[in-house]
């Protein structure tokens, strides 16, 4: 082994260098990802600084620096051994690097916009039509339930009515308006 690197170029031994150092963290990386140890508890290499305002699109990140570097060094070793000149070797590596470094930012920026936040907006349920649950009072005397699709869930919300009648269970409504409170104020529906 100690022949074989000894006879390489200096240009060929850097990149074997970096390549094999990066390779082996971006292993390590990789199963420790799949079996669970990418996780806040052990802590976050990737975090942003000021404020929790969402994953932005975040360039340079220790995986992606992971990356870069793996990927540097192999297509810099096959750019040697296809005999391209050091110039062309080291343009090609940087290029493919940044390449990959461009691709995992892109992916995890929008990995990162799948997830939900699961926070109901009662301003979503405004002009929603559902059916009343339990007895809304007419004229806002007392308060019902109704059951209103609102984000895509069947949902069952405080409701009250400026309507001269009581809504009584199985009556179509129609949401017109959303208390601060998060009351939904509700019309029979036609």
């Amino acid at each position: 082994m100690s022949e074989w690197f000894s006879e390489l170029t200096s240009l060929q031994q850097v990149y074997w260098v970096i390549t094999g150092v990066s390779t082996i963290i971006f292993v390590f990386v990789l199963i420790t990802a799949f079996i669970g140890g990418d996780t806040d508890d052990i802590g976050d290499v990737d975090t942003e600084i000021d404020a929790d305002t969402g994953a932005g699109f975040q360039f340079i990140t220790f995986k992606n620096l992971v990356a870069f570097f793996t990927i540097f060094g192999w297509s810099g070793i096959a750019s040697i051994n296809a005999g391209n000149s050091k110039t062309l070797t080291l343009f090609i590596s940087f290029g493919c690097g940044l390449l990959m470094m461009l691709i995992m930012a892109a992916l995890f920026y929008y990995i990162s916009k799948l997830v939900s936040s699961g926070t109901l907006k009662m301003e979503n349920a405004l002009y929603a039509i559902g059916e009343v649950y339990l007895t809304v009072g007419a004229n806002r005397s007392s308060i019902g339930k109704v059951q209103v699709k609102v984000q895509g869930a069947l949902r069952e919300l405080d409701a009250l009515t400026d309507y001269n009648k009581d809504l009584v269970q199985g009556n179509v409504i129609k949401v017109v308006e959303v208390t601060n409170n998060g009351i939904l104020i509700i019309e029979p529906q036609n």
